[in-house]
């Protein structure tokens, strides 16, 4: 047996253990993210001086689709989606929609996560959301997708500040959008613009479902004008009961706003409606 001695062997010993804690730290700090378990890709396509991006994820395998969704993830919209040593990195990871996004996956099913347009990463106004330019370029964006992947017709689904993006989008792109999930939707105006409140139902031709918490606890997002919203628009609701526990402020990810505990269900009653077009009964954990 060889024993080793003197100072370098000792500074050696200590910066391995430092390395590995650091490492320890390092992977309690973040968990692995389960979505990356499937094949996940950056598409990016330029336009008139930037760029708009989305998060693709798919089973391992799947080459024929019939289904595809795109999700519009909640405050403030902004993924900064790019690949740095050939893996994605983004922002928003916590997101109802992002978190959740291998619940809406099968053989036939692909996702794609929308980011903001690049110019867009330091405000991404609602305002900005309503204009025909990001109309365009969602399109843009979609049907580059649909083109590498063989789709012509999507699902748009938002969440809170995202059901702005989601609705804005389907409602311009008619063709395109052919269906329409609504959850925990942003009903009332806040500082950064009018949310759905001023929203005329007979422009928008996409099939729309609502999803909605029974006690999501946001003031601008509450079930009672989910109720409401629903029976102006005269499309139908499905309530989400139960999960949990929650934890952050009311209108955070890790509460019923974003059916934390309760995600599975939620999500798989939207894919029954995706799939069947029937209303699905309302959702209990």
């Amino acid at each position: 047996m060889v024993v080793l001695r003197g100072p370098r062997v000792l500074v050696l010993v200590v910066a391995l253990l430092l390395t590995s804690i650091g490492l320890g730290q390092a992977q309690v700090g973040r968990a692995p993210d389960p979505n990356l378990a499937h094949p996940t890709r950056v598409v990016t396509v330029k336009r008139d001086g930037y760029t708009i991006a989305g998060l693709v994820t798919h089973r391992e395998g799947a080459t024929t689709f019939t289904s595809a969704v795109a999700l519009f993830p909640g405050y403030p919209g902004i993924l900064r989606l790019r690949e740095e040593g050939g893996q994605p990195r983004f922002e928003l990871r916590g997101n109802f929609l992002v978190r959740s996004r291998r619940l809406w996956l099968d053989e036939e099913t692909l996702v794609v996560v929308v980011d903001a347009p690049s110019d867009q990463w330091s405000t991404f106004y609602q305002r900005f959301r309503e204009s025909p330019r990001y109309g365009a370029d969602v399109e843009a964006l979609l049907r580059e997708i649909g083109r590498r992947y063989s789709v012509e017709e999507w699902t748009l689904v938002g969440t809170s500040e995202g059901s702005v993006s989601a609705l804005h989008a389907a409602r311009m792109n008619p063709r395109l959008a052919r269906r329409l999930i609504l959850t925990a939707s942003l009903f009332q105006a806040t500082r950064h613009g009018p949310g759905l409140s001023a929203v005329t139902w007979d422009d928008l031709s996409a099939e729309l479902l609502w999803v909605h918490h029974e006690d999501d606890p946001c003031a601008y997002t509450s079930y009672r004008e989910a109720q409401e919203f629903a029976r102006r628009s005269r499309k139908p609701l499905v309530t989400v009961r139960g999960g949990g526990p929650g934890r952050g402020e009311a209108c955070q990810a890790f509460t019923a706003h974003g059916f934390v505990g309760v995600e599975r269900e939620a999500v798989a009653a939207m894919r029954s409606w995706l799939k069947t077009g029937a209303v699905p009964a309302d959702v209990r954990r």
